[in-house]
């Protein structure tokens, strides 16, 4: 148990139950001044529930909150802000149409004299507050312009405007590029060495071990696991939050060899892609790795035909998609998984529509109106074949888990029946368990006659669920490796080109 005699904010005891579901139960956690602390746990686990405890959207059933060692109520958003708790979530509270220095002081006095703004004090304020996280933002430019980094910049410092004693990051990555999340990562930094405790949850482990000193684990409402970072291991946690190991989370490999190539693609070349060559085959699930602007993405994007090509062929059982386009490559059976599901894949609409947007002709009469009790069926089908957790089908898509929100993306292209499944970042923001059960279908549907192909900046994702992994330098192919056996050292070597191993193309 955390020590919680020198805390910003601890909770103690803290149960929450809805009807007989209990999804708190009896919480105790503590995040210390100058700590960034992982919270960490799967879909369900309870982490969104006591993080809406600590803002004020909930109350709990019993348990209680202290602020600075003292007992503090915290019934309304209200309280939670004046007690200097901040929570920034993953849609952010970005105004447009309002200067960036009008959003950092959102919810605090103007500045003004006779009547009249005084804006040279507003913007005075919010160039020094974005100082302290050492950032250079221009704060009179309407705030729908910046950037997805600059955007949380400027959360992180509304939150410093109203003297935050404890900020809450619920997945602030989720849209941002490794360059802008080492940003935010210094800024984090900047903030907690002033003081500040840092709640920070997320599911990518590689960002916990590179900002965070200590932990808590919950799973199923309970706390199952605390301490510092530096003292475990990814592996660990893992297990703590999903109650198995590591590498019980991968499903075995084909033990079949993989079939006839199903897709065969010939000096590909793009914006970075050079000279690629990709083959993928019945049965085999195929791994594209490579640093951070190696051209993994755009690979897919190309072949797909998202992007189109400069030069290069691709070939589905045997056809050539001539134009490079996303509807002839779909009629083709070639099916991409965006990795940006809320702006690439999702619309802000119900799950049952999103389920559907893919297979909308079929689903209609005549291709004018969609045929309800058809389209109703559809959608259910493959909401249930990815047990999607919902409360109906009318649901906004937006309102899900993230882990959820990416089943639906999944069973949106799923519909299609591709032949070719290609997935950029499948299990990005997802929580283990998810995971696990993303890994289990990708291996299914390799073993029903798709051929998957998966981009993933998280290596040990690549060797556990892949059969064969290619991999990528500056938009270049320098390597074709058998995943079993092969070592998270000995991929990222190939990543930087110190394994020129190419296996020769199919034939």
């Amino acid at each position: 148990m955390t020590d919680s005699s020198n805390a910003t904010v601890s909770v103690h005891g803290l149960t929450k139950r809805y009807g007989t579901s209990t999804v708190l139960d009896h919480v105790s956690l503590a995040v210390a001044p100058f700590d960034i602390r992982a919270l960490l746990g799967g879909n369900g686990a309870g982490k969104s529930t006591l993080i809406k405890i600590l803002s004020g959207v909930v109350r709990a059933d019993s348990g209680w909150v202290e602020v600075g060692g003292e007992p503090t109520v915290i019934a309304t958003p209200r309280d939670a802000s004046a007690a200097g708790i901040a929570t920034l979530h993953q849609e952010l509270a970005i105004v447009p149409g309002l200067s960036v220095a009008e959003n950092v002081l959102l919810g605090r006095p103007t500045p003004h004299r006779l009547g009249r703004v005084r804006w040279g004090m507003v913007n005075a304020r919010a160039k020094e507050l974005f100082a302290l996280l050492g950032q250079d933002i221009d704060v009179r430019q309407d705030a729908a312009r910046l950037s997805p980094v600059a955007k949380t910049m400027t959360a992180i410092a509304r939150a410093l405007s109203l003297d935050a004693r404890l900020l809450i990051l619920d997945e602030p990555t989720a849209s941002l590029t490794d360059q802008e999340t080492s940003q935010l990562f210094t800024a984090v930094r900047n903030l907690a060495a002033s003081g500040v405790g840092v709640l920070y949850v997320s599911h990518r482990l590689d960002e916990i071990v590179s900002l965070c000193g200590t932990y808590s684990v919950l799973r199923n409402g309970q706390l199952v696991a605390e301490g510092a970072v530096a003292e475990t291991s990814p592996d660990a946690l893992i297990t703590a939050m999903a109650g198995r190991s590591f590498d019980a989370l991968f499903p075995p490999r084909a033990s079949l060899p993989a079939g006839e190539p199903r897709l065969v693609a010939r000096g590909l070349h793009g914006k970075v892609v050079r000279d690629a060559n990709l083959d993928l085959a019945t049965g085999e699930i195929v791994g594209i790795a490579g640093l951070a602007g190696s051209g993994r993405s755009e690979l897919l994007r190309l072949v797909s035909g998202a992007q189109r090509r400069h030069r290069g062929s691709v070939t589905v059982d045997g056809r050539p998609l001539q134009r490079g386009s996303i509807p002839e490559a779909q009629a083709a059976g070639v099916a991409l998984v965006p990795q940006e599901r809320r702006s690439d894949g999702l619309v802000p609409d119900s799950i049952a529509r999103n389920v559907n947007l893919t297979r909308l002709r079929a689903l209609s009469w005549g291709g004018v109106a969609v045929a309800r009790r058809r389209s109703g069926a559809h959608a259910r089908e493959n909401a249930d074949r990815l047990d999607v957790v919902r409360q109906s089908l009318r649901q906004q898509v937006l309102t899900l888990s993230g882990g959820n929100q990416q089943k639906i993306l999944l069973a949106k292209f799923l519909a299609l029946d591709p032949s070719v499944l290609l997935l950029d970042e499948p299990t990005r923001g997802v929580d283990v368990g998810t995971k696990a059960e993303i890994y289990s279908l990708l291996r299914s549907l390799a073993e029903a006659g798709t051929a998957v192909c998966v981009v993933s900046s998280e290596l040990s994702e690549l060797i556990g669920l892949c059969d064969r992994i290619v991999v990528l330098q500056d938009g270049t192919k320098v390597a074709d490796l058998a995943a079993d056996g092969l070592t998270e050292e000995a991929l990222l070597n190939a990543c930087y080109g110190r394994i020129p191993v190419v296996a020769e193309p199919r034939s």
